[in-house]
């Protein structure tokens, strides 16, 4: 099947997904904008430029990219600093250049160096932080903006601070609404004939039961309506010179291209929304329902040309970013379609329907993203990590709460940092080495893996088990191992359980231990290896593709 008729198999549920998006996207693109002290605009066309334009570049199937929050404090210093907007847009220029250039280079590698621990750490502290944010919305009180993902505000106050405010400012038209979305929310997938309608989500019930319930509030002259404060506020131009005028463009004048200062805040955003893209790029990864894998480095390339654009016409700096990713990814998007579909909405919303969706509650806006946020940050996923032990739970709930009282790279560097030093603490023996072969049709492929496997050795893994061509046959052998760690067992599990179906892979699982919770199998695929010790069975000349790796032990 080719990569054209791949992207539209799925067009009902992409087209759901992207409206979904679409609708959150939409307060965030404004939110962020406001927040960064740029046109409110900027942050629309850097959502157009996200979905449209590297949606189409990109190879993820679930990540979108827009204006993200983690740069807003980038960006209000930087216009500050610059002394002007179009200034600022210089910058981002050369931010743009520059992602470029490191995905060129295969910067984008360093992603296969996250462990699951601290990732999903990211993903639940994110969740913890949308969840709190949006309560206030929630109650009818907007005196932050959306897109706002700080726990403490400028001025020193904190969310828990904005959330008992909020309890003074109650909007019971707002409450109704928020409860009302909520229900539809939760019980969408539970009423058997609802959740056939795969092509109507339940975002968008419960957007237009919103609008219509303020409708009505409104024509009735009930106390429950809801003021125009309160209601999504998207730009209207009202003619084709009005959409001219809101554009900015760059300043290209020789003193500001020669101007270091310049220079360092676009080395400062490159750097900072390249690490952000490939912490959300592996995330979006590992919430894609069919474990697909996404090139990094073509991410950074298509991250770099949507900033170019962006700052050529006006816009804020992009990243993929978390929330409108794991919003895509629980609207049931299977193909970037969804992304790109998202993006073309924020156009069209643009020329030819603000009026009507100004008309949208913020509280409606507000359930979905509660929604999403106990999803991202539930128990279970909690429980999940205790279970697995110390070494796995203490990186996750470090991230967690370090992505929550301060930021998500902080969070995530606290994260790897503890993950470093366990790995450091209890495996400083581990051993892990690879040898290139050559593949030959028909013949069986060997994965031995080393007596102690770390999240180090992550990415050559993944590497090997994503490139086994379709009808082969593998055998992954475990009987040296004394440690997995849990990232490569999900690894092989999703291969065995999803990648290796879908391709007609057969393959057999020997010498794995029952604490591994993976269960060896007892495909058809010959004995072979089973005739020599584990040790014979490294040493052997395993034929495997260019780009496959067997891995050996080294005593």
């Amino acid at each position: 099947m080719s990569q054209k008729t791949k992207l539209f198999s799925h067009l009902k549920a992409d087209f759901s997904a992207g409206l979904v998006v679409f609708l959150v996207a939409l307060p965030l693109c404004l939110g962020i904008a406001l927040a960064s002290g740029a046109p409110l605009f900027s942050g629309i066309i850097a959502g157009i430029i996200g979905g449209i334009v590297v949606g189409a570049f990109s190879r993820s199937h679930i990540s979108v990219s827009g204006p993200a929050a983690g740069l807003t404090a980038i960006v209000i210093a930087a216009i500050t600093d610059l002394g002007s907007y179009p200034t600022f847009l210089t910058a981002v220029l050369i931010a743009g250049a520059i992602q470029v250039i490191l995905g060129f280079v295969r910067a984008g590698s360093i992603s296969n160096y996250f462990p699951s621990s601290v990732i999903e750490g990211m993903l639940a502290g994110i969740g913890i932080i949308i969840f709190l944010k949006q309560i206030p919305h929630a109650v009818g009180y907007d005196a932050v903006p959306e897109g706002d993902t700080s726990f403490i505000e400028n001025g020193g106050i904190t969310v828990v601070d904005r959330i008992a405010e909020s309890f003074s400012y109650i909007n019971y038209g707002s409450v109704i609404i928020t409860v009302l979305s909520l229900i539809i929310l939760i019980g969408w997938d539970k009423v058997s004939f609802l959740k056939k309608l795969k092509l109507v989500p339940a975002a968008l019930v419960a957007v237009l039961l919103g609008v219509t319930l303020n409708e009505i509030f409104i024509q009735s002259g009930s106390s429950l309506a809801i003021s125009t404060d309160h209601l999504v506020a998207l730009p209207t131009p009202q003619s084709f010179e009005d959409f001219k005028n809101i554009l900015i463009t760059p300043n290209f004048s020789l003193d500001i291209l020669l101007n270091s200062q310049v220079w360092i805040v676009g080395l400062t955003i490159a750097i900072v929304a390249s690490v952000e893209t490939l912490l959300c790029i592996e995330a979006s990864d590992r919430m894609d329902p069919h474990k697909r894998y996404t090139d990094t480095n073509v991410e950074l390339k298509a991250q770099g040309m949507g900033n170019l654009l962006s700052g050529l016409l006006g816009g804020l700096p992009m990243t993929s970013v978390v929330v409108r990713s794991s919003t895509n990814a629980n609207a049931g998007a299977q193909t970037k379609m969804s992304t790109i579909i998202h993006g073309i909405f924020l156009l069209l919303s643009v020329v030819a329907i603000a009026p009507w969706l100004n008309k949208i509650p913020l509280a409606s806006l507000a359930a979905i993203l509660l929604f999403i946020g106990f999803r991202l940050a539930k128990p279970a996923l909690f429980k999940k990590f205790w279970v697995k032990g110390k070494y796995e739970f203490i990186p996750f709930v470090s991230t967690v709460l370090a992505v929550v009282f301060l930021d998500l790279l902080k969070g995530v560097a606290l994260g790897l940092l503890i993950s470093i030093i366990s790995i450091l603490r209890g495996n400083l023996k581990r051993a892990y080495s690879f040898k290139q072969e050559e593949y030959h049709e028909g013949d069986l492929i060997l994965i031995h893996l080393a007596q102690e496997v770390s999240f180090l050795n992550k990415a050559a893994i993944k590497t090997t088990l994503n490139e086994i061509p379709e009808d082969s046959k593998v055998v992954i052998d475990a009987s040296d191992t004394v440690y997995i760690t849990h990232d490569v067992l999900d690894l092989i599990r999703e291969f065995k359980e999803i990648r290796a179906p879908e391709n007609n892979i057969k393959l057999k699982l020997i010498g794995f231990k029952e604490a591994y919770d993976l269960e060896n199998t007892s495909d058809d695929i010959p004995h072979v290896f089973l005739k020599h010790s584990p040790h014979e069975q490294s040493n052997q000349k395993i034929p495997l593709t260019q780009s496959f790796r067997k891995a050996e032990v080294k005593s």
